[in-house]
């Protein structure tokens, strides 16, 4: 099992000062531990996986998306999107392109208790975008807008805070507008992606343009994007301007690396079993979705693990082709077996010679 990091003792890793974030209530006070959030992903900031991020020491933790019109009809895979995730901040992200949809899924979002409400219009991926939702927002200022006050006026005293790209492309670079009337609207803070959504997820992320949003308004402004080493935090905060950054794709196969980049790992991590890890969470997904379910949602996950292991490509696909759980169970045991956290993440091998 995954000890719970605030009752292990902490690993001296330096941190960078921020401003008090006006969310610091949220994270029991700590504005620190708000230095480092981990992002919604798609299909697989899940309530299994946001369980194990939060185990290390991050404090804000987003749900994967949740179509706000499949939410309000009361959809079985929304709601297990939208649920919470353990103790500690509770945060939803939203999607769509309707106001009254907006509206209600707040609602919805708000009553099942809810600490933080984001709203998706920086999602590029097609099937999104073809459904005017998404990044797609940012091509009609006047009707996102119109998302955010509906989900505001859902959300009752639920903070809402608003996730974005760049723009829809380099002719098009919106984000300080849009950020300018999220925050008129009384959105707490914006998240913005480096990149515009023709970009996808290619090429650089254009820390300058962040620092645009950020000039442009007097809320706090978050940075995604890059992030995927502990040394780049320093710099994507001096070159955005951010308050804080957003880790997604950096976090894949390796969930403590939110609370390595915060300083808030717990100190024994590097001696830690990494097959235990892998195992626990393959448990936990299979718990949450039931077995046949929570085997396929895990492939994804187990990929990454067993990559990050080294673990042989011809191996790796025997063991993501297997349908038995049980099999796929005792095949992680053997694979894994005598390897630490440590051992798979470079970043930790400091830690682990000074313990």
């Amino acid at each position: 099992m995954v000890e719970n990091a605030p009752n292990a003792s902490r690993a001296d890793i330096p941190g960078d000062s921020i401003p008090p974030h006006p969310l610091a209530d949220l994270a029991g006070g700590a504005s620190a531990d708000l230095r480092v959030v981990l992002a919604p992903l798609s299909g697989i900031t899940d309530v299994p996986f946001r369980s194990l991020v939060r185990s290390f020491g991050t404090r804000l933790v987003f749900s994967e998306m949740v179509a706000s019109g499949e939410l309000v009809r009361g959809d079985r895979e929304s709601r297990l999107r939208s649920a919470a995730d353990g103790a500690g901040v509770h945060a939803v992200q939203l999607a769509g392109r309707e106001a009254e949809a907006m509206r209600q899924a707040a609602r919805v979002v708000a009553e099942d208790g809810a600490d933080l409400i984001d709203i998706n219009m920086g999602c590029p991926a097609k099937k999104v975008v073809g459904g005017a939702s998404g990044s797609a927002l940012m091509r009609d200022l006047d009707h996102a807008e119109r998302l955010i006050e509906a989900t505001l006026e859902g959300a009752g005293g639920v903070p809402v805070s608003l996730k974005m790209r760049l723009g829809w492309d380099r002719s098009t670079m919106n984000a300080p507008e849009l950020a300018r009337r999220a925050e008129r609207a009384g959105i707490v803070w914006v998240t913005v992606h480096g990149r515009t959504r023709d970009q996808f997820y290619e090429g650089e992320a254009d820390w300058q343009a962040i620092r645009a949003v950020k000039e442009a308004v007097t809320l706090p402004v978050v940075a995604n994007g890059d992030l995927v080493a502990r040394d780049q935090h320093s710099a994507i905060l001096a070159k955005s301007g951010a308050d804080a950054v957003m880790i997604g794709r950096g976090a894949c196969g390796r969930p403590w690396f939110p609370a390595l980049v915060a300083g808030t790992a717990p100190a024994d991590l590097p001696r830690r079993s990494f097959e235990a890890l892998v195992s626990a969470h393959y448990d936990a997904m299979l718990k949450h979705y039931g077995i046949g379910p929570g085997l396929r949602h895990a492939r994804k996950h187990l990929g990454w693990y067993l990559e990050r292991a080294s673990v042989s490509p011809q191996a790796r696909a025997d063991l993501l082709r297997e349908n038995s759980h049980e099999r796929v169970a005792a095949g992680l045991r053997t694979l894994l077996s005598g390897i630490t956290i440590g051992d798979v993440d470079p970043e930790l091998q400091p830690l682990r010679k000074a313990a």
